[in-house]
């Protein structure tokens, strides 16, 4: 980032990018974002996570932002106190897990504050509930749990069937959902408002910075649209060749302590920024 540009504001997608790939906070990534606040740039964060899911975080990076839950679908207070929802409409939630049981993912559906699922030994069930720190509820079937949906989830391993699922997502529904991969086996589905390119907007107007003051980092495609509200984007080294591409520059892996190089090389290097 040249050298006198303002930064105001940072906005991190969490897995792939601010945490290692076990899943752990670095100290060195503790201290890049305490060195951003003591230069006057505040920090926030995104996921595809619940907000709940994100609380591990809050207290060690002294989180003062509002929190992006469900890539938008819900922004909370450090207190987890909601700020503003979207939901997914009953009638496309229902269309929506018709398409993913079509192409034989499992499925995950976020209502409210509980995680449904059907199947307890799915792929990435036990996993997702490490991560998070809070486990599943079981339902018979989760398409009759369809109020105050957040989000809704396919899950494969089959990584060809997801990415084609996506595909067929964005075909069937176009812009009346936001259809994604938060993780190569994850598609989330949300409300058509709430992805990452409407966090930058939301975070932007809350906090009073201008987008072009705003840096972003991520790894995935659903990154990618948060790249291009902002003023500066830095694609994770983990990523793939399509997201690096829509950054404005690299830095290494979530395995080579990435999230906190560039912190360091592109944000706190360039703090001539004028930051205040």
């Amino acid at each position: 980032m040249p050298k006198g540009r303002k930064m105001s504001l940072v906005v991190a997608d969490v897995d792939g990018t601010l945490v290692t790939e076990e899943k752990v906070l670095t100290r060195r990534a503790c201290k890049a974002v305490k060195a951003l606040r003591d230069h006057g740039i505040r920090f926030a964060i995104t996921s595809g996570r619940p907000p709940r899911g994100m609380a591990m975080l809050l207290e060690a990076l002294e989180i003062d932002t509002p929190i992006a839950g469900f890539n938008g679908g819900l922004f909370v207070q450090p207190d987890l106190s909601i700020l503003s929802k979207k939901t997914v409409p009953i009638e496309i939630a229902n269309q929506a897990i018709d398409l993913i049981r079509r192409n034989g993912l499992d499925i995950w559906v976020y209502s409210g504050n509980d995680w449904l699922i059907s199947k307890p030994d799915a792929p990435h069930v036990a996993r997702e509930a490490w991560t998070v720190k809070f486990g599943p509820k079981l339902v018979a079937d989760v398409a009759d749990h369809l109020e105050n949906v957040a989000k809704i989830v396919g899950v494969s391993d089959d990584l060809e069937r997801v990415r084609d699922c996506e595909a067929d997502a964005r075909a069937q529904f176009g812009d009346r959902v936001t259809a994604a991969r938060s993780q190569p086996y994850y598609l989330d589905i949300t409300n058509k408002h709430a992805n990452k390119g409407e966090v930058v907007e939301f975070l932007s107007a809350h906090i009073g910075v201008s987008a072009e003051e705003v840096a972003t980092i991520g790894d995935q495609q659903n990154d990618v649209l948060m790249f291009a509200k902002s003023g500066f984007s830095i694609a994770m080294g983990n990523a793939s060749d399509e997201v690096k591409a829509r950054a404005s520059a690299v830095t290494d892996s979530y395995r080579e302590e990435g999230f906190a190089k560039a912190m360091e090389n592109f944000i706190l290097n360039s703090v001539g920024s004028g930051a205040q």
